[in-house]
């Protein structure tokens, strides 16, 4: 991704958000679990998020760590344009880039939400995913 007769990287806007677990709806706490971002003009869209049983169930104690594992594992899938025989979105997989991560970033009340839309700029849209997830997540 480099301009013609130069070295620099050509910049691309991107959007994002974080996924969050919302254990009491009510409440509106939340535990950051993952990060989905889309650069349109790169044809990028790409999610992080904690998949692992152990450690879900030390983040969010309330819920069921299996459960909330195969929920975010569809939201990867969906995110990668696959669809997953949990997921019942096969529809939403086979969508354009943009009308998946605007399904993934969707207002909803549930356990699973997302924050507002951010925006930014960059070079390299898989390594602004892996900031941001480290940034906003903090796991490796």
């Amino acid at each position: 991704m480099s301009e013609r007769g130069g070295d620099r990287p050509r910049l691309v806007d991107y959007d994002w958000a974080v996924l969050r677990v919302v254990p009491r709806v009510h409440l509106g706490a939340c535990v950051n679990v993952g990060v989905v971002l889309h650069a349109r003009t790169a044809d990028f869209l790409a999610m992080r998020a904690i998949t692992d049983v152990h450690l879900l169930g030390e983040r969010v104690p309330q819920l069921d760590p299996r459960l909330l594992a195969r929920y975010l594992e569809a939201c990867l899938a969906v995110c990668r344009g696959e669809t997953h025989p949990e997921a019942g979105h096969s529809a939403v997989a086979l969508a354009p880039t943009s009308e998946r991560f605007h399904w993934l970033t969707a207002p909803r009340s549930d356990v699973l939400q997302s924050s507002p839309i951010h925006g930014g700029v960059t070079g390299d849209p898989a390594s602004a995913l892996e900031r941001l997830y480290r940034e906003q997540v903090g796991t490796e």
